[in-house]
């Protein structure tokens, strides 16, 4: 039988999200990419826990290149650096614009600042100079308060660190890596599908995280 995604191989491998059989090529390049893999999948869960060489050396790369940006970063604030990249990932520019590193840096840079500023006792919201990265602001503020209305206690000027640390991540990236003007965003994009496993969905990350006190 040929595999029904590609047409040519040997339908080899049992999707259980597709509910049909693919080759081995496609399960490998297509997975959680094309194909919404769930965490019962047995491919799934073996290239996890034995990741070819190949994807192994990508992701020393990135935290190479992330790490000096973040190893300041409490385990609480860690948390909240993942969560907050969950809402730019899942972010959708209006029209034919397009999310740019840049955009990331500026987002983060003008609610860190906004934060930085209600510290100080005085209330006045920082724009981002695009319209897209102005956008992509507003999801990052109604994130944090979507997390503290959960019952968490984030307080302004540790939310300020963690959005500074994408800031730097984002215009650091482009200075380290030739990856053109969305490295940071592919970066980060990748270690997020390498914490899926444990967070499988932005919910359980909320309720399951020490960000969530009593």
């Amino acid at each position: 039988m040929t595999c029904p995604l590609c047409g040519q191989r040997r339908a080899k491998r049992s999707c259980p999200a597709l509910h049909q059989t693919i080759c081995p090529v496609c399960c490998g390049t297509k997975r959680l990419k094309e194909i919404d893999c769930p965490d019962s999948c047995p491919h799934l869960a073996s290239a996890r826990e034995h990741p070819a060489a190949v994807v192994k050396r990508q992701q020393e790369e990135d935290v190479a290149v992330l790490f000096p940006g973040i190893r300041h970063l409490t385990e609480r604030q860690y948390q909240l650096f993942f969560l907050f990249h969950t809402a730019i990932a899942r972010h959708t520019p209006e029209g034919f614009s397009r999310l740019r590193d840049d955009d990331v840096a500026q987002s983060a840079g003008a609610v860190a600042a906004t934060l930085e500023t209600s510290t100080r006792g005085v209330i006045y919201e920082h724009k981002a100079q695009s319209a897209t990265a102005q956008r992509l602001a507003s999801e990052l503020t109604t994130l944090l308060a979507e997390i503290r209305k959960q019952g968490a206690t984030v307080r302004d000027g540790e939310a300020a660190i963690v959005l500074r640390a994408i800031e730097e991540g984002a215009r650091d990236t482009q200075r380290a890596t030739s990856g053109g003007e969305t490295a940071y965003l592919a970066l980060v994009g990748r270690l997020l599908q390498v914490r899926k496993a444990a967070r499988p969905t932005e919910a359980a990350a909320l309720s399951g995280s020490s960000l969530i006190l009593p």
